[in-house]
């Protein structure tokens, strides 16, 4: 493990054979990966520009920031070039549980030689800036105050990290690499989707390097990445299948950000629900099972109004029939 303070990039790889990029970038890489490397996903499809981003951050030591709604794979991203670099890898959800001890150590009572001795227990902080790791803060804008002010040190020019417990200075090592992702810019729970965010105030949002955006993948993307993994229907009738599903998953992100429905699909649940599909052979039973369940019971007659739109049949087996209001497809046209 103490090897891994010594090791740095040392190749460089092309961005056009790597990631399928048009680009003749190249980008440093380790030869070997480690323990904590992510595994590669051979299916995985890169967003261009969040990919160019996400390089640039591991390559020239910028800080970067990715902001996008939940369920748009944002550190899944950052991972899945991380495991195409061979970059070790930690991520921390900065819940509203995690408190500065745990970002950066405590004391603790422990036992040598028979004897009850107070050592201090470096937290991940200390460990991840003293070694070649790409460290990812999911959840950044629902951090406590006591998280922030820590992260905020880290992002100052010399990135230094003082542990006033211990009277000691840690230099950051010079392949530490610091990601974060965020439903919001720092703007706080304004329209009222993501209860528990903070708003963050500026002189903490200037301080990162690269501010990125990841949206949903658009629909022809989308349908390929559920081919990727559902290679099965992936045959004429299936692709059409996918193609209603797709579209109904786009219903259930434009009724979330107008505020119908407190859920949406990811494509994450649009590849479960092509999964449900192959075990109960029904797509609207399959649907049911995969999401509808997961929702607000009095939002069921919207979301059972979306699949009557992109299937042209009704949604069985729902127990809620309640109205469904005109705004919940203002924002579909």
């Amino acid at each position: 493990m103490e090897q891994l303070t010594r090791l740095m990039p040392d190749h460089m790889v092309s961005v056009r054979d790597v990631f399928n990029i048009d680009s003749d970038l190249k980008v440093a890489a380790f030869r070997e990966p480690d323990d904590h490397v992510p595994e590669a996903d051979p299916a995985y499809r890169f967003n261009h520009d969040v990919t160019l981003a996400i390089l640039a951050a591991f390559t020239r030591n910028r800080r970067m920031l990715l902001q996008g709604l939940h369920g748009t794979g944002k550190s899944t991203h950052i991972e899945q070039v991380a495991a195409r670099l061979n970059w070790p890898c930690v991520r921390v959800n900065l819940d509203g549980h995690i408190s500065r001890l745990d970002l950066v150590g405590r004391d603790t009572v422990v036992l040598k030689d028979g004897k009850q001795i107070t050592e201090f227990q470096e937290g991940i902080v200390p460990w991840a800036i003293q070694r070649p790791v790409a460290l990812i803060l999911d959840e950044y804008d629902a951090g406590r105050p006591d998280v922030m002010f820590v992260i905020q040190r880290l992002l100052e020019r010399d990135g230094k990290l003082t542990l006033l417990d211990q009277n000691r200075v840690l230099d950051v090592h010079p392949g530490f690499r610091l990601f974060a992702t965020a439903n919001t810019v720092g703007l706080g729970n304004l329209n009222g989707m993501y209860h528990g965010v903070q708003r963050l105030n500026h002189a903490q949002i200037d301080r990162w390097n690269i501010v990125a955006a990841l949206n949903h993948p658009p629909a022809e993307d989308e349908l390929e990445i559920v081919m990727a993994r559902v290679p099965e229907m992936d045959h004429p009738a299936g692709r059409e299948l996918v193609a209603s599903m797709v579209a109904v998953a786009k219903l259930t992100r434009d009724g979330f950000k107008v505020g119908d429905l407190s859920t949406l699909m990811s494509p994450r649940t649009v590849i479960t629900w092509a999964e449900n599909i192959g075990i109960f052979g029904d797509p609207g039973k399959a649907f049911l099972l995969s999401f509808v369940n997961k929702c607000d019971e009095a939002e069921h007659a919207i979301i059972a109004e979306y699949f009557q739109r992109c299937f042209d049949r009704e949604l069985d087996g729902l127990s809620s029939a309640a109205h469904v209001p005109d705004s919940a497809f203002a924002a579909a046209g």
